[in-house]
């Protein structure tokens, strides 16, 4: 295997009697990366998630984590730590004991452990001697965060972690995660939440019906894929209007949204053609204020390759 592979998977296969979760998957993840997975719900997320904690065999294929061939329930020792379905608490325990339970479970002692070092990492210092049946879907997740660093793992794979995080919550768990990147943790994550991913993610796998439709930088899904719509603000609507019907390879849409703002201007592109407008518009000494796309990349990408699959069945 690589030494740069956190994870390495071929051929990857998994059904649960007539039903296939998973249909020759490939994958590579390297460590120090955030690599996000999404799909429609089916598409075989939580299984894949399953797979890379040892909550399951695959039925063929191969399957490399951290060096070594996977197998059921690998053992906190192998460095891989994580949750799929919600983290598993003890609702009657505090925060801190919950943890110090996880710790004794391993055979050892919470003083050692780092439990109120975990627990600051996620922000729950405040909190650590409430119980988690008052916890919030929030601080649930961050607990269940705090259990998986417990064990300072090199692998660590999230089901929705941002689910019921506030936008405080959720900048810092960000920068948990970005933080464990940059030390080297590989990170794999699932979520529903493209504003999420893209901030956090350097690569994607994209799933649909147990298959991979895209896997890769998530950059590229923006270089090479199909025509995505962009809103622009300008110092001059009128003239940017005309230079933008002029410029091939762009395309006018008629948005209500902006046609009620009068000011913004949205168009139909691909990025070369984009990036001649701006040139054109900046040698014609408009302003450009605001350029954004109406819907970002990953998601544009994310419902064309899935409704495309979905197509083909």
């Amino acid at each position: 295997m690589d030494a740069l592979l956190a994870v390495r998977a071929r051929g990857i296969t998994k059904c649960f009697g007539d039903v296939v979760a998973l249909d020759d998957v490939d994958l590579d993840v390297t460590q120090g990366q955030i690599h996000g997975l999404v799909g429609p719900n089916g598409a075989g997320k939580t299984t894949l998630l399953g797979l890379l904690l040892g909550l399951a065999v695959a039925d063929s294929g191969q399957l490399e984590i951290l060096g070594s061939s996977a197998g059921r329930a690998l053992a906190a020792g192998d460095g891989v730590a994580g949750f799929v379905d919600g983290p598993g608490l003890y609702p009657s325990l505090t925060a801190r004991q919950n943890l110090a339970a996880l710790a004794a479970l391993r055979g050892r002692d919470a003083r050692t452990a780092g439990v109120d070092d975990v627990l600051d990492q996620v922000g729950l210092t405040d909190v650590a001697d409430d119980r988690a049946r008052g916890f919030s879907l929030g601080m649930r997740q961050r607990l269940g965060l705090a259990a998986a660093l417990l064990t300072r793992p090199r692998l660590l794979v999230l089901d929705e972690p941002s689910n019921g995080l506030d936008p405080a919550g959720k900048k810092h768990v960000h920068g948990v995660l970005n933080r464990l990147a940059a030390d080297g943790t590989c990170v794999v994550l699932s979520s529903h939440r493209m504003d999420d991913l893209e901030a956090l993610c350097s690569d994607v796998t994209i799933l649909a019906t147990g298959r991979v439709v895209f896997s890769g930088p998530l950059g590229k899904l923006a270089a090479e894929n199909r025509e995505l719509d962009y809103r622009l603000l300008t110092s001059d609507p009128h003239a940017a209007r005309l230079l933008a019907a002029e410029t091939a390879g762009i395309h006018l849409v008629d948005d209500a949204g902006a046609r009620r703002d009068g000011e913004r201007l949205v168009v139909r592109a691909l990025v070369p053609a984009l990036d001649e407008l701006v040139v054109r518009l900046v040698r014609a000494g408009i302003a450009l204020r605001e350029l954004a796309p109406v819907v970002s990349p990953l998601e544009a990408a994310f419902l064309a390759l899935t409704e495309q699959q979905e197509a083909v069945r």
